[in-house]
């Protein structure tokens, strides 16, 4: 795969955009960096002046966008999701990376469409938005003013993915977000069965972890199917000994 081929397959989801000026900057920030890619999560109508007024030579990303009404269905057909987020909290992600590293990481996956989601202008991603993806990315900036408006932010890391993407020959094709779910939910559901969950909200938090860690895994079908019989097999034997 070579670079311009990562590019296209990065799609920019864009969660609940208030301005319609602010999706025609995100297109021109793109475009510039060979993107083309545009995703909105809204049920909300945009003036067409308003986003092709600052879109300038790149409104055809917004003609030519794809659109859904939630972020769980935006990201489907993803094999990695990142959310572009600067805040970190107890439930958000224990780790992440920054543009540059991000680059490099995308560099070597597999076949398939991966998202990077930024949130609102006002106040950015819901916790549970986060959670839907599978990491975070995250732009170093000073702690005097650390915020960056949307198209900002969109145009510093896919400025980085331009910059840093390189040739790839990795042929594996990681499973989608949707059989990646499915399989970390079977997972889940044998934990509970052995009684492996104790404290309030555990099992949530340990569906979250453990899905971040398979999506960062960039499994084959093959391998979900065979982590998820070896997690199968393990409470299985644990609640035969147990009785």
């Amino acid at each position: 795969m070579n670079k311009q081929d990562n590019l296209d397959r990065i799609r920019i989801v864009l969660v609940g955009t208030q301005d319609g000026a602010n999706i025609g900057s995100v297109c021109r920030a793109m475009k510039t960096m060979g993107l083309t890619r545009l995703v909105l999560v809204t049920e909300r109508e945009y003036a067409e002046n308003r986003v092709k007024s600052l879109a300038i030579h790149a409104a055809d990303l917004y003609e030519n966008r794809e659109q859904y009404t939630s972020l769980a269905e935006a990201l489907k057909k993803s094999v990695l999701s990142i959310a572009a987020t600067r805040r970190r909290g107890k439930f958000r992600k224990a780790t992440c990376v920054n543009p540059e590293q991000l680059a490099e990481q995308l560099s070597g996956i597999g076949e398939g469409d991966i998202s990077i989601v930024f949130g609102r202008e006002s106040d950015g991603l819901t916790d549970e938005e986060v959670a839907c993806c599978g990491e975070v990315v995250t732009i170093p900036s000073s702690e005097k003013f650390p915020s960056l408006n949307l198209s900002q932010a969109v145009q510093v890391i896919t400025y980085s993915l331009f910059s840093h993407l390189h040739d790839s020959d990795v042929k594996l094709t990681p499973v989608t977000k949707a059989k990646l779910d499915g399989g970390v939910e079977q997972v889940v559901a044998v934990m509970d069965k052995v009684g492996f969950f104790k404290m309030p909200d555990e099992k949530l938090w340990t569906q979250r972890f453990i899905h971040d860690i398979f999506e960062r895994a960039q499994m084959s079908e093959e391998e979900l199917k065979r982590m998820t019989k070896l997690f199968v097999k393990m409470t299985t034997i644990a609640k035969y000994k147990s009785n």
